[in-house]
């Protein structure tokens, strides 16, 4: 089996501590790693560090290699411009579909924390032998959700169909992405529904094939610049024909309109959680909704549902009956928010472009 971590993002919602400079996933969020230092830490020994690819932004090739040393530099393709998950799935789908078109591969991502990560590897190998047998499949990986999330999508599950070691392999019966508070009550209540963590296991010509059906546009585009790759001019043929992929994420291009035939979702209970957002990351490390979480140099009193990031060793900070507040203080920037009030930091962040606040984006 292969991996591809996809590590592009720049996260602004984790915003101060993710900057354009150094986002998200490159920062010591949980613990003395970098979420994707522990994504890679997470397939080891399974996979072995060549088996392993990154796909990031061509800006982000340094930080890839000075955290992931263990991983050959080969393995490391930063994309010249941001043009949404879709295209880059298709141009790694392309790439590998070359090399190995069909070896199962998973697709995963750098901003995440899985509490169990045995179990996660249990699942890979139960889908890679399945899919020896079946490489013209996809394997969602869903998540038995723990509330009504609108920012994930939701896949909406049928019997088991069949069972490999243990791990049951679900009949997919479609994927609704991000969808309104409402609905996404009503799929919390409903048994069949669990969260879409947005990984899969397939063969990569199988979904390089489902781009070829279903995004025509981003399949050519992707087959001109594989056919530059090793070529002198190939940095620019990549920039050139990069910047003409539609702007698309993976669920809109591919997820909702593969036939169910095709895919089995795997639903099950690996600790999964997003820190895409600081909400987020509370929930991932709570054990209950009224607990504080916090890192550095803090003291709390009378506080509760509070989250305190302090990135200065020489100050502390110290709350007293705070209640549903963030405070995340760096050396540049100390934020204070309501917990519930986080969704416009992204907005307030987007607004400092042209302004003399753009250096801290």
């Amino acid at each position: 089996m292969k991996a591809v971590i996809f590590a592009g993002g720049v996260g602004t919602r984790l915003w101060p501590l993710s900057r354009k400079k150094s986002p998200k996933q490159f920062e010591k969020i949980v613990g003395d790693k970098s979420t994707i230092q522990i994504a890679v830490d997470n397939l080891l020994p399974d996979l072995s560090p060549e088996d392993i690819y990154v796909a990031t932004g061509k800006e982000y090739v340094p930080l890839v290699v000075s955290q992931l040393s263990n991983i050959p530099k080969e393995n490391i393709i930063g994309e010249p411009s941001r043009q949404d998950v879709g295209p880059a799935v298709a141009f790694w789908m392309g790439y590998l579909s070359k090399k190995f078109p069909k070896e199962p591969v998973f697709v995963s991502w750098s901003d995440q924390l899985i509490q169990y990560p045995e179990r996660l590897k249990k699942i890979l190998r139960a889908s890679d032998d399945l899919l020896k047998k079946e490489p013209e499949r996809i394997i969602f990986l869903g998540h038995k959700p723990r509330f009504a999330s609108e920012n994930l999508g939701w896949i909406d599950t049928g019997s088991v169909q069949k069972t490999v070691d243990e791990i049951e392999f679900r009949a997919f019966q479609g994927i609704k992405y991000r969808p309104q508070k409402e609905l996404a009550e009503k799929y919390f209540a409903d048994p069949r529904y669990c969260w879409n963590l947005g990984s899969f296991v397939s063969t990569p010509l199988f979904i390089y094939n489902l781009f070829e059906r279903f995004a025509p546009k981003i399949y050519k585009l992707t087959e001109q610049i594989t056919a530059e790759m090793g070529k002198e001019n190939f940095e620019q043929s990549f920039k050139e024909l990069y910047a003409q992929m539609p702007q698309i994420n993976l669920d809109n291009a591919l997820s909702e309109q593969i036939d169910v035939d095709f895919a089995y979702v795997v639903v099950d209970d690996i600790g999964w959680s997003d820190v895409g957002a600081w909400e987020a990351l509370k929930e991932a490390l709570e054990e209950h909704k009224d607990d504080n979480v916090t890192k550095g140099k803090v003291m709390l009193q009378d506080s509760s549902d509070t989250l305190i990031y302090n990135y200065d060793d020489k100050k502390l900070i110290v709350g007293i009956d705070l209640n549903d507040f963030l405070v995340v203080n760096t050396d540049d920037v100390l934020l204070v928010a309501k917990k519930s009030s986080v969704p416009k930091v992204k907005k307030m962040v987007e607004g400092f472009e042209g302004t003399a606040y753009e250096k801290l984006t």
